[in-house]
């Protein structure tokens, strides 16, 4: 059971629900031909999804980081792939209603943007860095001509590509011995997306390459240095546990409900009555608790107490952590549970399993948590 906070969240997340019903049924075919769920990113946006944490006064919901996280869960029951591609834009989002150093007339009109349809997303990884969060130095630079900013490079893991409008791209700039930020529209000159996507897991997001041959981009849309962005962490990057969460979720409900349907001929009843079975589908019922308990507990009180930020910042990587690994363990039980029949190309749980791996390299990662917790301790 969902941690509602309200009976507005409850109505939302029920009415959410079913306006996404049919994503489960189109998760198999996605899966199968490698394709990119348009028709679920419309349905979303038509149900005006994608301003979901887009502030009131630029004409979005105004919805809270619990907000959006139920929200994440719901979504990943359906479609893992969907969740996780549209997460990012709406945590973008999220983080940049926050807290923005941004100069104010890009913001709004950005924000106008985004209230009009404009998906956007980071692009901020690449070949030779790898994940951003490790600290390495883009590739992808910067070089002022005139009043112009000229961009060069190649990012990698540029998730919902198929779909954006707007990428907000890091790149070194040598003027100014900095990582910079620039904000650039999809249908400027030399840009363009190779589809590279190839992996076994979450195919369905569209996370191709972006690729930037001599990208003019105005110096307005110089939008951000390293050093000027915000101190304060933001918690927007729990929308990843949230999704593998809901794959999770996704999971338990069909191995409880074979456990209830399959009867072989050896028993008298379904399978439920078997010791063993009851046993994993306890052990499901008490992760999931733990992971919903970790994960709502940390938002609310970074909502409700925010002069607890500084000291909460370590338990979101602990969130991811946790929720993450205890999703594995519930896919894990619940193939244990159906037995071999859930390796057929046909059953979910084998699309599940795939996916779920695929939190192991979603920022942050292991290491770093566990890390950042021993330095805590002992320092």
């Amino acid at each position: 059971m969902p941690f509602y906070q309200t009976e507005q969240q409850k109505q939302y997340i029920e009415d959410l629900g079913k306006a996404i019903e049919h994503f489960s049924e189109r998760a198999e075919e996605l899966d199968e031909s490698r394709g990119f769920p348009f028709q679920n990113i419309e349905e979303l946006k038509d149900f005006g999804y994608h301003t979901l944490t887009l502030p009131r006064e630029h004409g979005g919901q105004g919805g809270t980081l619990y907000d959006y996280l139920l929200a994440q869960e719901r979504i990943a029951r359906e479609d893992g792939p969907t969740a996780l591609s549209i997460g990012w834009h709406t945590g973008v989002i999220l983080e940049l209603a926050e807290s923005s150093n941004w100069d104010e007339a890009v913001l709004h009109d950005f924000f106008q943007e985004v209230s009009k349809g404009a998906l956007v997303n980071r692009a901020a990884t690449e070949p030779q860095t790898g994940s951003p969060t490790r600290g390495g130095r883009p590739e992808t630079t910067a070089i002022r001509n005139g009043g112009k900013w000229i961009i060069n490079g190649r990012k990698t893991f540029t998730t919902l590509s198929p779909v954006l409008d707007i990428f907000i791209v890091s790149a070194w700039v040598p003027e100014d011995e900095t990582i910079g930020s620039f904000l650039i529209h999809r249908n400027v000159s030399g840009l363009r997306i190779e589809e590279t996507w190839d992996m076994i897991a979450m195919q369905g997001t569209g996370s191709h390459d972006l690729v930037l041959e001599n990208v003019e981009v105005p110096q307005k849309y110089y939008i951000e240095k390293q050093e000027d962005r915000p101190k304060q962490k933001s918690a927007w990057l729990l929308h990843i546990p949230a999704c593998y969460l809901g794959i999770a979720v996704a999971a338990r409900d069909y191995a409880v409900a074979f456990a209830k349907s399959y009867s072989p001929n050896s028993l008298k009843g379904p399978i439920r009555d078997l010791p063993n079975v009851q046993r994993l589908i306890g052990e499901i019922e008490l992760e999931i608790l733990e992971a919903r308990h970790f994960l709502y507990s940390v938002a609310e009180k970074w909502e409700s107490k925010p002069e607890l930020r500084e000291e909460l910042v370590k338990s979101l990587g602990a969130v991811k952590l946790r929720v993450t690994n205890n999703a594995l363990s519930i896919v894990d039980k619940a193939m244990r549970i159906v037995g071999a029949r859930s390796l057929q190309r046909s059953n979910p749980l084998q699309r599940y399993y795939r996916d779920v791996r695929a939190g192991l390299h979603n920022p942050p990662m292991d290491d770093a948590t566990i890390q950042l917790l021993a330095q805590s301790a002992l320092y």
